[in-house]
């Protein structure tokens, strides 16, 4: 097991995502995006206060360095703030099945930021890894027009898609600045800690916006929906509590390119969650678009 434990962190990861996609689904659908993205960090924030009081004796991440503060509240703000408004719109607008899968671009999109930001060198399998999981989420989200002139068209609203696509390039860039911000000291900081602090920008950032557009009404109202109130608790639990904080230790035990390709299997877990559970009624492309996805990210890898 200590062989492979990157691995099964990685997994666990995708496994938190899935929960935590249809919990933050539903609760948005009553409460709105901005409410739920304000509640649900709170929530996590107090998990991880309790977490680290008891495993690092700290419940603040008061023994990180000055750097390292100043790069995880950057990949906080972008990745949880800007990157997390754009995805849980998008989960009310075209489901968390259809957002996860356009999220499996991911890994692609950060080769390309790392390539420019990082300095990283590009394979010839990466960019055949990348143009098969666009392959896969274009075979998905796109279909045959109603005439001539109209060869393509969406199958889903083009805002929700276009928002999931932000929400990915957010997400994308975050998790290279949060790493930067991880080993920016002598040794890497602690994930959880990281998290942490990523998660305190965040809440900063979204009190400004409430408070910008005069939203605090809408927040408090929002706790007397008890059935919302408990998926964003369970979607916080296993979103940017555990989520998060597991995909930073996966990169502790294995390389980002495995970690991302098994983190990416979401939208494979959301697959028999929507036929079960949601009664959705799925076609075969969008199988086969979800399976050409994650092919490609495993391809960018080998």
């Amino acid at each position: 097991m200590t062989t492979y434990l990157g691995e099964f962190y990685a997994i666990l990861t995708a496994l938190c995502w899935a929960i935590t996609s249809i919990a933050f689904e539903h609760a948005g659908k009553k409460m709105g995006s901005l409410t739920l993205n304000i509640i649900r960090l709170w929530f996590a924030f107090f998990f991880l206060m309790m977490f680290n009081t008891i495993t690092r004796g700290l419940p603040l991440p008061l023994d990180a360095s000055y750097e390292t503060w100043l790069w995880l509240i950057l990949s906080g703000v972008i990745g949880l703030l800007i990157g997390d408004l754009f995805l849980f719109e998008a989960f009310t607008r075209i489901g968390a099945r259809i957002s996860m899968l356009i999220f499996s671009s991911v890994p692609p999109m950060s080769a390309i930021l790392a390539y420019f930001i990082l300095g990283d060198r590009m394979k010839f399998s990466q960019i055949i890894g990348m143009l098969v999981t666009v392959a896969g989420i274009g075979a998905v989200i796109l279909t045959r027009g109603d005439s001539k002139k109209q060869k393509l068209k969406f199958t889903h609203p083009i805002a929700g898609i276009l928002l999931a696509f932000g929400g990915a390039f957010c997400q994308s860039l975050g998790y290279i600045v949060g790493k930067l911000g991880m080993e920016a000291g002598t040794t890497s900081y602690n994930p959880f800690a990281s998290t942490q602090i990523r998660v305190i920008a965040a809440i900063i950032g979204f009190m400004f916006v409430i408070t910008f557009r005069r939203s605090w009404g809408k927040v408090f109202t929002a706790f007397t929906y008890k059935k919302a109130i408990g998926q964003t608790l369970l979607g916080s639990l296993f979103g940017p509590f555990l989520g998060v904080s597991l995909s930073l230790v996966a990169l502790n035990y294995t390389s980002p390119g495995v970690a991302s390709t098994l983190t990416s299997i979401t939208p494979i877990i959301l697959i028999p969650v929507a036929v079960f559970y949601q009664k959705e009624k799925l076609h075969m492309k969008e199988i086969m678009g979800a399976l050409l996805a994650i092919l490609g990210v495993a391809i960018m890898f080998i």
